[in-house]
């Protein structure tokens, strides 16, 4: 992808998480079972991704990729499914703006945290005061949206 359209891209992908959310929330509404939906909101994905691999199969990882590979790596879809379980089930209950300011806040918040001390094997950034005012800053907004 050309870096012109890196930062473009993560805004339409963040725009396209709220519209996610309220869809899923309307196929939990109709489907009921929230575990049911789930596998119908996964299921579309897995198919999209499989297509795209078959479409463009390379590159594909070496024996040395997969062994040095982390054991947690793998299961980061599973946290993101804990993410689209929540929008499921909770987006109806306190509307899309605060689903999506308690999303962006706490995820942002926690970003300072894995940045900080480099978990997951990211480059670290410490934390300053002015990335702590952000974060407060965003608590604040978010407690306006979620409140009026």
């Amino acid at each position: 992808m050309n870096s012109g359209w890196i930062i473009p891209f993560i805004i339409i992908g963040g725009a396209l998480q709220t519209c996610g959310a309220a869809m899923n929330g309307q196929l939990n509404k109709h489907m009921v079972n929230p575990w049911l939906a789930s596998a119908i909101s996964f299921a579309l994905i897995t198919f999209f991704f499989v297509g795209a691999f078959l479409i463009i199969p390379h590159p594909l990882p070496t024996t040395e990729n997969i062994a040095s590979m982390p054991w947690w790596a793998v299961i980061g879809g599973l946290v993101g499914a804990v993410q689209v379980y929540a929008g499921l089930t909770l987006v109806n209950r306190v509307g899309a703006g605060p689903f999506m300011g308690f999303t962006v806040t706490s995820a942002l918040i926690m970003s300072l945290v894995v940045d900080h001390f480099g978990w997951f094997r990211m480059d670290t950034h410490p934390i300053t005061p002015l990335r702590v005012l952000g974060g407060l800053l965003l608590i604040g907004g978010v407690t306006l949206i979620a409140k009026f």
